[in-house]
């Protein structure tokens, strides 16, 4: 009998690889180059499964019509917002995602961006690679202090608590959050943590706001001008989550006039594209895309794909199945 074919859509660990192309007739992305929309409408009408990735984006009409061969996409990461699972879920085909794996890995990162911002991290490195350091003196990049602050974030799930535990018992933050569903009280105080009625009572609160919340419609710019404009003047924005979670116009305005003090951004509304104004400002700290960048996490994040494909093609349940 053979393999069921399929294609890997970028470079993955190469533990992973070697996994998949043992069990699987498998296609490798050897040049680690992005595949355009052609190229993956082909991959849906060739392969019987597709394992993408967030730089892929799989629109509706990816889809469209009845040659489509693919069966399953097993998604390396946890957000799947550039899968229209709708229109995978009219063709039959089963969508994966890796949750778990990658949550301290995140938090790690969300903590590493509220600290360069807050302290002035990204601006003091610059300054000391360009030789304009001129020494030790009172007023240099004073920044703000992190510890006792009040920390606000939107959407208390695995990361979200993760993040929490690190601000709360880590730097003795105050922290408050919004979710969409009711969290037992007990359960948030496991994280020195407090639910608060909406997003707008998080946000005039926090000196810090952290979001991981999913991406997708639902949640398109959520920080939008209004909600910029409710925040503290001397608060920070940190993201982790998804780049269209974030106007980035109007957080880019929000810079630039003063509406708050700072951000710290690893995601962004049209990766790799970052817009040259943001990229112009001191006052914000840029990452591409880390949150999971550790060779545990990658790793753990390409075996739950294993996994899940593998019981697939067995006839099992995929333990990680969105649709």
């Amino acid at each position: 009998m053979s393999k069921p074919r399929i294609l890997v859509t970028r470079r993955w660990p190469a533990s992973v690889e070697a996994a998949l192309s043992q069990a699987f007739d498998a296609t490798l992305n050897e040049g680690d180059v992005a595949l355009d929309a052609s190229q993956l409408r082909d991959a849906l009408l060739s392969y019987d499964a597709v394992l993408p990735t967030v730089s892929d984006r799989l629109p509706a009409v990816l889809f469209e019509g009845d040659a489509v061969r693919s069966k399953i996409l097993c998604n390396f990461g946890v957000g799947f917002n550039h899968i229209d699972i709708a229109a995978a879920n009219s063709k039959g085909i089963v969508v994966t995602n890796t949750p778990g794996v990658l949550t301290d890995c995140t938090a790690d990162i969300a903590m590493l961006l509220l600290l360069s911002a807050a302290r002035r991290g990204g601006e003091g490195e610059r300054e000391v690679r360009a030789g304009a350091w001129a020494g030790w003196r009172p007023t240099h990049l004073v920044g703000t202090k992190v510890t006792g602050k009040t920390v606000g974030i939107i959407g208390f799930g695995r990361i979200g608590k993760a993040f929490a535990q690190r601000c709360h018992f880590g730097f003795g933050m105050n922290v408050v959050f919004y979710n969409r569903s009711l969290v037992d009280p007990a359960e948030a105080a496991r994280y020195g943590a407090r639910q608060l009625p909406t997003v707008e009572d998080v946000l005039g609160a926090a000196d810090f706001v952290s979001l991981h919340c999913p991406g997708g419609a639902e949640n398109r710019h959520l920080m939008n001008a209004a909600r910029f404009a409710a925040m503290k003047p001397g608060a920070f924005l940190i993201n982790t989550a998804r780049g269209d979670v974030v106007d980035e116009a109007a957080l880019i305005s929000a810079l630039e006039q003063g509406t708050i003090r700072g951000a710290g951004l690893d995601v962004y509304e049209a990766e790799p594209h970052v817009p040259e104004r943001l990229r112009a400002l001191d006052n914000v700290v840029l990452l591409p895309h880390l949150g999971s960048a550790t060779e545990e996490t990658r790793t753990a994040m390409g075996m739950k794909v294993v996994d899940n494909i593998t019981a697939f093609f067995a006839g099992r349940e995929p333990p990680d199945r969105v649709v």
